[in-house]
């Protein structure tokens, strides 16, 4: 197949391009900062995959929540316009979105077809998902990928988190009674190329067994053969991300239930197989 990806060069897109192109598919890579180029690397592609997006876990001043928006929402609609000018269509349109859709809570349990929340993010991501499934104007399949934390060694929230552990300058953070609901970088490539392949609408981008902080921070350390004897407060994660600190202080359980039901079969169910396999 031939297949483009917006927002190539990040933490799942190298990956995703690597294993893609290791099967014999041809791949393009495009950026969405300009939506003309974007458009013309789209012409003559199977699948568009846009991966695109500000980084959320910053400190969320007027500005950053303002990019994280616009890139999420209108750097795709940008692209979109510029598609149905130069009546350009293609099979499918595989874009990411977030967990974040569903808001926090330290009771309920997600799946597909729960209600989004009503904070930023929540907000955030049902925009997002909206503008994704306006591309059914110019393809025949959408495909929705609703992320949470991804784990693997060379990027997102695990290497930055492996050098404190690796010290025994870890903790739990908070209460630790948040849920993480967290993937293996080797499923989430994985369920891209699920949606790349065949399937559409909604699919958690979760393990099926999501944990607490508490949790998480036990079986890390037990990885890593150190203790974690250093919890991070609140208020003091607060103060470095401010409104984005929710990221880390607060969770959601979110289970793949779309995901398995449509076939997706997971390489790692249980954190510490994963952790086993990703620092071995």
């Amino acid at each position: 197949m031939k297949i483009t990806i917006l927002g190539a060069s990040g933490f799942i897109g190298t990956p995703l391009t690597l294993a893609l192109r290791a099967r014999g598919d041809v791949v393009t890579t495009a950026s969405l900062r300009d939506p003309v180029a974007a458009a013309s690397a789209c012409a003559g592609a199977d699948v568009v995959v846009n991966l695109a997006g500000e980084p959320v876990a910053q400190r969320w001043s007027p500005a950053v929540k303002a990019k994280i928006r616009s890139s999420r929402v209108d750097a795709p609609a940008a692209l979109l316009s510029e598609l149905e000018n130069a009546q350009t269509r293609f099979g499918a349109y595989v874009s990411a979105s977030a967990i974040g859709y569903y808001g926090t809570s330290e009771t309920a349990t997600f799946v597909e077809s729960s209600a989004p929340g009503s904070d930023f993010l929540s907000d955030v991501c049902v925009a997002w998902e909206a503008g994704a499934d306006a591309f059914a104007r110019v393809c025949d399949r959408v495909a929705k990928v609703r992320t949470g934390l991804v784990l693997g060694r060379d990027g997102g929230a695990l290497a930055k988190l492996l050098p404190l552990f690796q010290l025994g300058a870890g903790g739990i953070v908070g209460s630790g009674k948040q849920w993480y609901s967290w993937i293996a970088l080797a499923d989430q490539i994985g369920i891209y190329l699920h949606a790349i392949d065949g399937a559409s609408g909604v699919l958690n981008a979760t393990a099926p067994k999501p944990v607490t902080n508490a949790d998480f921070t036990k079986t890390l350390a037990a990885a890593v053969h150190r203790p974690a004897l250093f919890p991070a407060p609140s208020f003091a994660i607060g103060l470095v991300l401010g409104e984005g600190a929710l990221v880390v202080t607060q969770g959601q359980r979110v289970v793949p239930e779309r995901t398995l039901s449509s076939g997706y079969r997971f390489q790692f169910e249980a954190l510490d197989v994963a952790l086993a396999n990703i620092l071995k």
